[in-house]
């Protein structure tokens, strides 16, 4: 294999090494560079010479300094660049964007479960939610128990999921951050995939009440069942079980009627999301999964992307595309609130960049949010969303979250996706049992190696094998076949899948 090194804009003057095996000292790239040093694959070589204090550029914007010389063909990296301030928010301007109207045929669509409150589902759960820790032992046990004993008796029904979290008591119920936490518990259980049926087991003495919890049915009344451990009716154990089975079954002979059906694709909410990334992630799965973005919202669809620590470095990039200066500044609000939040815990969005970030050539957060940001395609930003809301329009949203894998899958299915897009460079078993997940690798070395884990590499458009646009269109025909049910991710093939966990910035008692 030649030696290639990837600019990503004309203005770069850094390049990233794409060899898998990387590059030696000696080796010559682009215009006669010379390297100076071994460089792995993913990371920077110099095109230039650097005095200290001079711009490091790459997707054609600063990402740092030089903290000292730095010789042409020589490796930059975190141990040599230091970094910017974050774009000051009272200083990007707003210009209302000029939306080009173009839309797809109309002839896309998938098979799913329509809800009677017009949402649709990508799977058919039972589900059981909780208003309290105490008893997700009971829950733990009684998933198992269905799963054994009743869902074989009912076909239709892919799954029962119990959503256990360390919420419900010893908190300050009414503290003004405890809505965060509140709110997205009763947002997951209005998933489309529990098409309304949902289970909530509480306690009885916790301060959160299960009925704060329960969805709302078409007439107005609760669509949930509720059941309390501490009822006293129940002598001893067993007959807790025998109550919470009895339940499941009324559910699960509703949840089996369910019938998948032809839906147009703007029935399709899509989170996107990216974990484990490297630096070809920006260059490829994160840019194939933005196209698909835009392909789904030019056909009526919902798309959004989240983590606000990657994004708090390319918010100018973004306050341009929203939709109306109102959108712009809820971005900018929602930048800020985070911003004091990592302050009251004397930390800053330096702290997202993991070591794994950082071996797979991402040299601080202002790189890495540069690239992350490019999976939300170039569709016009419709609304923005704080943690634990649900979307409230069609079209590409921003929905605020913490970075953390798990804690923002958390809270894109509170948002109200049913279909979740996950890109990774360095590799993660990641998965939620509540949706499909669509596991996409920035770099085929990395597929090639899980091949049993990865559902799509964008790898090639790093050798020029496959364009961008061409990706995105396979990625937007997988995405479909996977919501019909006609394929299964990895994540689901396997049964590997995280617990959910609360993102709750209210003080505990």
């Amino acid at each position: 294999m030649q030696n290639i090194v990837i600019k990503t804009s004309p203005k770069d003057n850094v390049a990233i090494v794409a060899n898998p095996t990387g590059l030696k000292r000696g080796a010559i790239v682009l215009d006669g560079v010379v390297l100076e040093e071994d460089i792995p694959m993913g990371h920077k070589v110099a095109l230039k010479s650097f005095d200290e204090g001079e711009k490091i550029i790459r997707y054609g914007q600063v990402i740092g300094f030089a903290n000292k010389s730095i010789e042409k063909g020589s490796w930059v990296n975190e141990s040599n660049i230091s970094m910017p301030q974050p774009p000051n928010l009272e200083e990007i301007p707003y210009v209302k964007p000029n939306i080009l109207q173009t839309e797809l045929p109309k002839d896309f669509t998938f098979q799913g479960y329509k809800n009677s409150d017009g949402s649709v589902g990508t799977k058919n759960v039972l589900g059981i939610t909780t208003s309290v820790q105490c008893v997700a032992g009971i829950t733990n046990f009684i998933e198992n128990k269905i799963r054994k004993e009743l869902l074989p008796l009912y076909p239709n029904v892919d799954d029962v999921v119990a959503f256990n979290h360390s919420y419900g008591c010893g908190i300050a119920i009414d503290a003004s951050a405890a809505i965060i936490p509140i709110r997205t518990i009763k947002h997951i259980a209005q998933n489309p995939n529990f098409g309304g049926e949902i289970m909530i087991i509480g306690l009885g003495c916790e301060k959160l009440r299960p009925e704060r919890l329960a969805p709302t049915a078409p007439d107005g009344g609760a669509s949930a069942s509720i059941l309390y451990l501490q009822d006293e009716s129940f002598e001893g154990f067993y007959e807790m079980v025998d109550g919470i089975m009895e339940m499941a079954e009324r559910h699960l002979k509703k949840l089996n009627q369910r019938k998948r059906e032809t839906c147009s694709v703007a029935d399709l909410v899509v989170g996107m999301q990216c974990g484990g990334s490297d630096a070809f992630s920006g260059l490829t799965g994160n840019p194939v999964s933005g196209f698909a973005a835009d392909l789904i919202v030019k056909a009526g669809g919902t798309v959004f992307f989240s983590e606000v620590t990657e994004v708090r470095d390319a918010v100018h990039l973004l306050v341009p595309r929203c939709e109306s200066e109102e959108v712009a500044q809820k971005l900018k609000d929602e930048m800020a609130w985070y911003d004091n939040y990592l302050n009251q815990g004397k930390a800053d969005r330096s702290a997202n960049t993991t070591p794994g970030n950082k071996g797979g050539g991402l040299s601080n957060i202002v790189e890495k949010a540069l690239g992350s940001v490019v999976k939300s395609g170039t569709s016009p930003i419709v609304d923005v969303i704080s943690p634990g809301e649900k979307i409230r329009k069609k079209g590409l949203n921003f929905v605020a979250t913490p970075a953390s894998d798990f804690v923002c899958g958390t809270l894109q299915l509170a948002a109200g996706m049913n279909m979740h897009v996950f890109i990774t460079g360095r590799g993660t078993p990641y998965g939620l049992n509540m949706v499909p997940v669509i596991k996409v690798s920035s770099n085929t070395k990395l597929a090639n190696r899980w091949h049993d884990l990865i559902d799509f590499d964008a790898g090639p458009v790093a050798f020029g094998q496959q364009t961008i646009e061409e990706m995105g269109w396979e990625l937007f025909h997988l995405i479909l076949e996977i919501a019909s049910g006609n394929k299964k991710v990895a994540t689901d093939k396997l049964g590997l899948y995280n617990d959910l966990v609360l993102f709750n910035p209210g003080p505990l008692t």
